[in-house]
């Protein structure tokens, strides 16, 4: 189960937050304290970072598209307030993934490659294709963190094996 993707877009111009802030809606922004503005949607229900630079980090969608459209969004509000903004650039940074299929883990088979201390933390983190984090609880849990949705189903193929 695919619970949060987190994506990049650039805008193409700078932004003058202050501007923003005062003519935008749902916008949290702290001048002294970050140099970047918060903003939410309800649908697809995601949260932006919104940088001066032009950048926008968006996370919380549910998947790759329901990402693309909530850029494609913020980016559209973005140019309603007199800004000329091009949608340059959309990358997924990140996807978590996870799921409970397995049965009860047994980490002996794991311990050749990876090291488990349960005293420090209770998962097992194995990293077997590069740019993929799994970490395997004990219970069965399945948690994945990477880049490409099928680099994600891969290595969960990889870890039914054990």
């Amino acid at each position: 189960m695919l619970l949060n993707v987190i994506a990049t877009v650039k805008l193409g111009c700078r932004l003058d937050l202050n501007i923003i802030a005062h003519k935008a809606r749902n916008v949290e922004y702290k001048p002294k304290v970050q140099k970047y503005q918060r903003r939410m949607i309800r649908e697809p229900r995601t949260t932006a970072t919104i940088y001066e630079s032009g950048n926008i980090v968006c996370s919380g969608a549910n998947s790759e598209d329901q990402s693309r459209v909530a850029t494609r969004r913020y980016a559209r509000i973005v140019q309603r307030l007199g800004f000329p903004v091009s949608f340059l650039n959309f990358k997924i940074q990140n996807l978590v993934a996870t799921c409970s299929t397995f049965p009860v883990i047994r980490f002996c088979g794991f311990f050749t490659l990876h090291s488990y201390e349960p005293e420090l933390f209770p998962g097992l983190f194995c990293s077997v294709i590069p740019g993929i984090t799994a970490t395997i609880f004990a219970s069965g849990r399945l948690t994945l963190s990477g880049n490409c949705i099928l680099e994600v189903l891969t290595i969960l193929l990889l870890l039914r094996k054990f």
